[in-house]
């Protein structure tokens, strides 16, 4: 899925990961190839498990220690990131120009530093400042993500601070370092949901006053409904379907892109039961044959089981992987839900659903 003619400050081609668990070996990142256009919110969309995280973890070297890419290249900067073995090297990557906001802010904050400390400390390492510029670059991006009196609360601890404002100190110490790409695995799970509205407008807002690129990885398409401006949806460890927003919500194609959309807790319907996508996802110990999705499928036909389905061209920016886009494949329409998501999505956002106004 190459972005032609676009400024691409990211380009993965046929990535593959592999993990050795115990005496067997897992695929899981099956040959994903995707390119990140700098500046845009790029939304991951996919069930726990689908390979999101382990995706973006490639981009910093953070797979865990029985984990490797197998095969395929990380473009950044001119250099292919997959080459990369030393953490010496990964440092001038990490952090300095591709940073991540983890899902848990008290996991990610030391709780015997102060706040201050913790992002000067980072302005230091990678800015080179001395410790009174740090200090005074620390306070004033800590009023940029929301922090109020940030001069009085620069030398308090972690404890001191609420689950919301210790996730903004986060995004704080990601930012510190300027970086070209901001990597955000599920910053908001942990907070409750008007906190939550409020992480995500600050990312978006954030990301349109500096100019980086935001990958943003959830479960739930919700979140990114009225922030991100391009979504691709994983599943199996790949990537089975990829747009704008506008044409993932009201012009999707690939069945399980439907089943997402369909269970959407916020669309739900008083007295109506919710959906949810019936069965599992297949084994990545097992070579999958076909479309990983057929067996969870109402709308699997016979060469699904068969046959993997290449990518098929929707539109210029927009692209599904399924047999149900051939010339020879029966016409089916999306379920009920998804065919009337535009008119729930609308009633939603003039109450102030959905975390807003796009």
């Amino acid at each position: 899925m190459s972005e032609q003619g676009k400024n691409i400050i990211l380009s993965v081609k046929d990535l593959e990961v592999k993990f050795k668990v115990r005496d067997r070996v897992l695929t899981a990142i099956r040959r994903i190839s995707m390119d990140f256009e700098e500046g845009k919110v790029v939304a991951i969309v996919g069930e726990s498990g689908s390979g999101k995280s382990v995706f973006t973890k490639t981009f910093t070297g953070m797979l865990e220690v029985n984990g490797e890419v197998s095969g395929g290249e990380i473009w950044f900067e001119g250099q292919d990131l997959t080459k990369i073995k030393k953490d010496s090297e990964w440092e001038k990557i990490r952090g300095k120009k591709i940073a991540t906001v983890f899902q848990d802010p008290m996991t990610s904050l030391n709780p015997v530093k102060t706040i201050g400390d913790q992002i000067s400390e980072v302005i230091i390492k990678h800015q080179g400042k001395s410790k009174t510029e740090a200090k005074k670059m620390a306070i004033e991006m800590m009023g940029k993500v929301g922090i109020k009196d940030p001069d009085k609360r620069y030398d308090e601890y972690p404890f001191m601070y609420s689950g919301g404002m210790r996730q903004r100190i986060v995004i704080a110490i990601a930012l510190a370092c300027r970086p070209r790409i901001l990597i955000c695995d599920e910053p908001t799970t942990a907070l409750d949901v008007t906190i939550q509205a409020q992480i995500i407008r600050l990312i978006k807002d954030l990301s349109e006053e500096y100019g980086f690129t935001t990958i943003y990885i959830t479960h739930d398409l919700g979140v990114v409904a009225n922030v991100a401006d391009v979504v691709a949806v994983m599943y199996a460890g790949q990537i089975i379907e990829y747009g704008n927003v506008d044409e993932i919500f009201y012009d999707s194609r690939h069945p399980y892109t439907w089943g997402l959309l369909s269970s959407l807790p916020q669309l739900g319907e008083k007295g109506e039961d919710l959906f949810a996508i019936r069965g599992t996802p297949p084994s990545l110990f097992e070579e999958v044959k076909g479309d990983a999705f057929a067996p969870r499928s109402n709308y699997a036909m016979k060469i699904d089981y068969e046959q993997e389905p290449p990518f098929f061209k929707v539109t210029d920016t927009h692209y599904a992987k399924t047999w149900l886009l051939d010339p020879r494949a029966p016409k089916v329409e999306p379920p009920a839900a998804v065919r009337e998501l535009h008119a729930r999505m609308q009633a939603l956002t003039s109450k102030g659903g959905i975390y807003g106004e796009r």
